[in-house]
């Protein structure tokens, strides 16, 4: 079968497809651009990671057999990354023919014999949004420099460097995405409606209720009718919500009062939902129903008490322990949230009309970095450096010392500062984190060093049944309601991956293939820096041969989404070689 041949049928179920969902053909970008080359990266690390193909050295070639499709694909080798940080130059056929991220998508799909169809689909949308986010940033350079925690979180351009569709977002239209992206630092006003109260469902970790705090984030002139309460939503989603049948029967019955949008614009972050102003003391984070990464984004009512429950616990006792063992490490708290189940909703189950409320210490002096953010690509700048590199860089200079020790120093700080608080609540206290580089803050001082840390997320506390005794003690009923309980071999699996290869290993990476000090040797720095912080994870981090890692493309060729089902079933995890032990000594 010929190249062309081979093209056409792989592309002909995802044509068809993309005529009758919508999803736009037109407009992506070329070979030689910039986002399709930035998507090949993503996918090509993807399966060399999942399917343990062997990469060779940098300045080698990569071979990739596809049996089912009957080719071969070979692209050359510019940086080899032990963590998984690869660099390529441009894929090709063995013939020589150019392969560019649409065609790669289904040849990799089909090989994994899954839906090449919807994987190609959600390749062609990201690489489109992510060509589009580049050419707005090139037109409007300038951060906001009265907000340098939205700067930072506005930051993530080309999205997860192993995600095979980063920056898919179907259903999300071109006019929404300019409120309602973070790359084009969408921001817009919230959407307000007036609930029957009978129809709320909210909770508080404080004395003031969480229908009282939203109460007093209303603008002027927008008021609850007697006997409702004032429940906002992002605007795109307030937009769905008013297309659903059971929505307009609420309305009709005069359950629900479509306020509209009203106020001060709220600044997208880089979840997207949660939205953030620099003189609000909360955050809010939004049911979204948009597909982001592997997952519908909607709230779960029992991650929103989860949230709550923490708040609860910090507050109870854990805060105090955490102060005393790691005074400049903290967990950002989510004290209320609200949801209104709809009639066709399972009230436990996914609400389409849910905030919930963050804390929001972040103030125009305070220097706090989304570690994802801060070490992403940054191809919207003209030398592509990121955050990081500016940062070891500038202190290279400021110091006088050479970058690879500045790099090397600046990990060793970050284990101690983010790393180590982590690692000692999973393995004293039982309490594991979702600690992924996005749900990882890091507090730099003047300087650009680690001096501390935050980990933030409402979904993503993991309690172990043996291991949280304490934590029991100090709130009674723990994890009745929130479904935070799982079992030891599931959360370590899930810290291991999140923390020890999603975020370490990740930052190892960035480190290695900007150029900025060699792998091994940041390898080998990172061991020594773990050493002294034996809890849990770091076990596994330090021993064990091999290591879970979440495959983010066989989880996307398979269809799963993230927030459905039992936590043991809802990704696809393989075993990849344990840099830390691999590294000589």
């Amino acid at each position: 079968m010929t190249e062309p041949d081979i093209l056409n049928r792989l592309l002909g179920a995802a044509s068809d497809r993309s005529r009758t969902t919508g999803t736009p053909r037109t407009g992506a970008p070329t070979v030689d651009g910039v986002a399709n080359a930035l998507a090949v990266q993503a996918l090509l690390r993807c399966w060399v990671r999942e399917q343990h193909v062997a990469v060779p050295a940098s300045g080698g070639r990569l071979d990739i057999p596809l049996a089912v499709s009957g080719v071969r694909l070979v692209a050359d080798v510019r940086y080899r990354s032990v963590t998984g940080w690869h660099r390529f130059a441009r894929v090709r056929f063995a013939t020589g023919s150019p392969v560019d991220a649409t065609l790669l998508a289904a040849l990799l799909a089909t090989e994994a014999r899954g839906s090449s169809a919807d994987l190609v689909e959600q390749v062609i949308d990201s690489t489109r949004r992510l060509d589009r986010y580049l050419r707005a940033r090139a037109a409007t350079p300038d951060d906001d420099p009265i907000a340098p925690f939205l700067v930072a979180e506005q930051a993530l351009v080309a999205g997860h460097p192993l995600h095979p569709t980063p920056k898919s977002r179907p259903g999300l239209s071109d006019v929404d995405e300019l409120g309602a992206a973070p790359e084009l630092r969408g921001a817009a006003p919230l959407h307000w409606f007036a609930v029957d109260r009978e129809l709320v469902r909210h909770g508080s970790a404080t004395a003031v209720s969480a229908l009282d705090q939203l109460a007093a984030l209303a603008p002027r002139g927008v008021h609850a009718p007697p006997g409702t309460a004032l429940v906002p939503a992002h605007f795109r989603q307030a937009a769905a919500l008013l297309a659903r049948a059971d929505v307009q029967d609420l309305i009709a019955d005069r359950r629900l009062h479509d306020l509209g949008p009203a106020g001060a614009r709220w600044a997208a972050t880089s979840s997207l939902r949660t939205l953030f102003r620099a003189d609000a003391e909360r955050m809010l984070k939004f049911s979204l129903g948009v597909r982001i990464t592997n997952s519908r984004r909607e709230h779960l009512v029992p991650e929103l008490i989860r949230g709550a429950e923490m708040y609860r616990l910090v507050d109870a006792g854990l805060g105090a322990l955490l102060a005393a063992a790691y005074p400049r490490f903290r967990i950002l708290g989510d004290p209320a949230w609200a949801a209104v189940p709809l009639p066709t909703e399972d009230p436990n189950g996914q609400v389409a009309l849910a905030v919930s409320l963050r804390d929001n210490p972040f103030g125009p002096d305070t220097r706090v970095a989304c570690v994802a953010g801060l070490v992403a690509e940054r191809p919207d700048l003209a030398d592509s450096r990121s955050g990081l590199a500016v940062l070891i860089e500038d202190l290279a200079i400021s110091t006088g010392r050479p970058v690879a020790a500045v790099a090397v120093e600046w990990l060793r700080r970050f284990v101690d500062e983010v790393i180590a608080p982590v690692a000692w609540l999973h393995g004293v206290h039982g309490l594991g984190l979702e600690a992924h580089q996005q749900n990882t803050l890091v507090t730099l001082d003047p300087a650009g060093w680690p001096v501390g840390g935050w980990y933030r997320d409402n979904q993503g506390y993991y309690l172990s049944p043996s291991r949280a005794g304490t934590l029991h003690a100090m709130l009674p009923g723990l994890g009745r309601h929130s479904e935070a309980t799982n079992p030891d071999d599931v959360i370590d699996e899930r810290v291991s991956y999140y923390v020890g290869v999603n975020n370490l290993l990740g930052l190892v990476g960035a480190i290695g293939s900007s150029g900025l000090a060699d792998e091994a040797a940041v390898l080998r720095a990172a061991a020594a820096a773990l050493g002294p912080h034996r809890f849990g994870f770091v076990n596994t981090l330090l021993d064990e041969p091999e290591l879970p890692c979440k495959a983010n493309l066989l989880t996307r060729v398979a269809g799963l989404d993230e927030l459905v089902g039992p936590v043991e079933t809802q990704s696809v995890y393989v075993r990849i070689p344990n840099p830390l032990r691999e590294v000589p000594a």
